[in-house]
């Protein structure tokens, strides 16, 4: 789950052409642990600095029940991107 979230973050910040150093920088983070977000590979990281990065680039996270199916909104988002 938390490589699927990288993948989305590192996808939007490329997208708006923000580099890991400059998402760093604005949230107070290394951008060694921007890299291991992205990775899939961070040891530890607290849901504030997830939701700060979520946040900065216009995303939010959500919970549903495991292994449910897709909603609509969710499959048009994933055609957008």
């Amino acid at each position: 789950m938390l490589f699927d979230i990288g993948q989305k973050i590192r996808e939007v910040r490329k997208s708006r052409k923000i580099s890991q150093a400059e998402l760093a920088k604005a949230l107070g983070m290394s951008r060694t642990t921007i890299g291991q977000i992205e990775n899939g590979t961070v040891q530890e990281i607290g849901v504030r600095k997830l939701i700060r990065v979520l946040e900065f680039l216009g995303l939010e996270l959500s919970v549903r029940q495991a292994g449910s199916p897709p909603t609509l909104e969710e499959l048009r988002e994933e055609e957008n991107f």
